[in-house]
């Protein structure tokens, strides 16, 4: 695979994850992350969530749901995604402290507001290197079943990027044609390193 990529959700464990994990098994060069404070799972009640540092290996949240209601994290899925997760890699990252890692060539978010997040956090890093990154937002509601389509569509969307000669000049056409055949609207924009 000839560009790097980049999923990006809130938390970094359903939809980047997911998304990550097939993109992995199919050979791409991808990361994933998440932009928010603290990584978010639910909890016994809306007002009542499981809130961890990024950082804090999968194992470890699953250990500690595990620990506080089996039964609860078994049923609502959460115990499985933590599984999958730490099969992807050790812990979930947070975009705004991923300098280290080094550029991307493609991002793509599942969010808006992660979009918004994305990319106000790219106009805000010195960019020394005026490497062009393509950031895209795919909107995916945050739940098991709709990050499986989303995945699916994102696997879907970077095959299309990757056969490119180049995404700069083709990406108008890449959009359009994916946007009519999956009948989902795409919000992107072009930034820098």
């Amino acid at each position: 695979m000839k560009f790097r990529y980049a999923m990006v959700c809130s938390s970094n464990q359903n939809r980047s994850m997911e998304a990550h994990s097939l993109l992995k098994r199919e050979g791409f060069d991808v990361s994933s992350y998440g932009t928010g404070a603290h990584v978010k799972l639910p909890g016994p009640s809306l007002r009542e969530p499981n809130v961890y540092e990024f950082g804090t290996p999968y194992k470890y949240m699953y250990d500690d749901l595990r620990r506080k209601d089996t039964d609860l994290y078994r049923r609502n899925g959460i115990l499985t995604m933590l599984k999958r997760n730490a099969t992807v890699k050790l812990a979930p990252q947070r975009w705004q402290e991923n300098a280290v890692d080094g550029s991307f060539d493609v991002v793509l978010t599942f969010e808006e507001k992660v979009f918004d997040m994305v990319i106000e956090d790219l106009h805000n890093r010195d960019q020394v290197l005026l490497k062009a990154v393509l950031v895209i937002n795919l909107e995916v509601k945050d739940n098991h079943e709709e990050a499986a389509v989303g995945a699916k569509l994102t696997w879907d969307l970077c095959k299309e990027i990757e056969v490119a000669e180049s995404w700069e000049e083709s990406i108008d056409e890449i959009i359009a044609g994916f946007e009519n055949k999956h009948r989902r609207k795409l919000l992107y924009s072009v930034s820098f390193y």
